[in-house]
């Protein structure tokens, strides 16, 4: 229980490093030493996006005006389980009548821990998901001189087929894969599994085409917004959230994107002209916003891609902001991001696996 508590005076940027820590997307807030309120990852998200210094801003400031749901003392269990379900939370607190907190009940206590993400009333049923996955996977060489990258085991299944299955959960059920390096690898592989409920169409990219120069390939296949992901990462986060915050903004694409931070372990010295001293800084933190291979596009898009053309999703993203200035970007915690394009990351990745 007590990993789960932050105090009300720390920062946004704490709390979010503090939810990665534990690999958790809720904290309890502390205020005078009791109880004071729950921080979200979706507190600091919605921070972020309006453009709150969450490096400076206190969580005290950030939930003052916050209404939340907890359960005391007494309450029936049936009655924290239903409210839990509804509010799709990881854990609840239970408070005594002086607002102290008495336990924790975790979802799992009540229900399946794959089942808090797709508990929800959002589907993506009408959805379709393009996962690019034509590329050599020349990082994780030797390995993809034998497999192509995405049947790349991870635990007991490949990586593609987790990625399929996280889009199953909220209720996808078409998939277009763009292949091109051992294909007929891949096809083989889905072919062959006895249990899968959802569709998988594949366009053949005959020539490297960039990281998006492929889409053009479907133009006649999607008539709706999409999902598009690269065949190497894995996002657990809610994606109907995501898939609301696109078409809420009206947005022709969303980025989805991972907040990093980094620290120098040493003194900086901001230096001014001849080299006067202007200010010292003690262990600077910097954050960014990492891509993480994941976006939503609106169809009208792929008319921005010509046939045959080399072009790689960057560009295309930046092409579509210069035109109308419609490109967004929805952030999540890193640690709901899974990046296995290189040895390193798949070592790591592969263990917790």
């Amino acid at each position: 229980m007590e990993q789960l508590i932050i105090k009300s005076d720390a920062t946004l940027l704490t709390g979010i490093k503090k939810m990665d820590e534990i690999k958790r997307k809720l904290l309890i807030v502390y205020h005078d030493n009791i109880f004071f309120s729950l921080l979200t990852i979706g507190d600091i998200q919605r921070a972020i996006l309006k453009n709150v210094d969450i490096a400076t801003t206190s969580i005290y400031d950030q939930l003052k005006q916050k209404h939340i749901d907890v359960c005391y003392v007494g309450e029936p269990e049936e009655s924290i389980r239903q409210k839990m379900l509804l509010l799709r939370c990881e854990f609840m607190p239970i408070l005594n009548i002086n607002n102290e907190l008495e336990r924790v009940v975790f979802w799992e206590d009540y229900f399946d821990s794959e089942q808090i993400e797709s508990t929800t009333f959002t589907s993506l049923a009408e959805i379709p998901v393009i996962i690019m996955a034509g590329g050599k996977g020349e990082r994780l060489q030797p390995i993809t001189n034998i497999l192509p990258k995405p049947l790349i085991p991870m635990g007991k299944k490949p990586i593609v087929q987790i990625i399929m299955e996280n889009f199953r959960k909220y209720g996808a059920t078409r998939i277009i894969m763009s292949v091109n390096y051992k294909s007929e690898m891949i096809k083989f592989y889905f072919d062959s599994l006895k249990e899968r409920d959802y569709i998988i169409e594949y366009v053949h990219e005959e020539k490297p085409l960039g990281t998006a120069g492929s889409l053009s390939l479907i133009k006649d296949k999607v008539k709706s917004t999409f999902f598009i992901s690269n065949c190497d990462i894995i996002i657990n986060h809610n994606y109907p959230e995501m898939l609301e915050y696109h078409r809420t903004q009206g947005n022709a694409i969303t980025a989805i994107a991972a907040m990093k931070f980094y620290s120098i372990p040493y003194g900086t010295f901001e230096v001014g002209e001849n080299g006067r001293l202007i200010s010292i800084l003690e262990k600077p933190e910097h954050s960014y916003m990492i891509n993480t291979g994941m976006y939503i596009m609106e169809p009208f898009v792929l008319d921005y891609i010509n046939e045959n053309e080399h072009i790689h999703i960057t560009d295309l993203i930046e092409k579509v902001n210069a035109e109308i200035g419609k490109v967004g970007v929805y952030p999540i915690n890193s640690s709901s991001w899974i990046d296995i394009g290189n040895w390193k990351e798949y070592n790591k990745v592969s263990n917790i696996f």
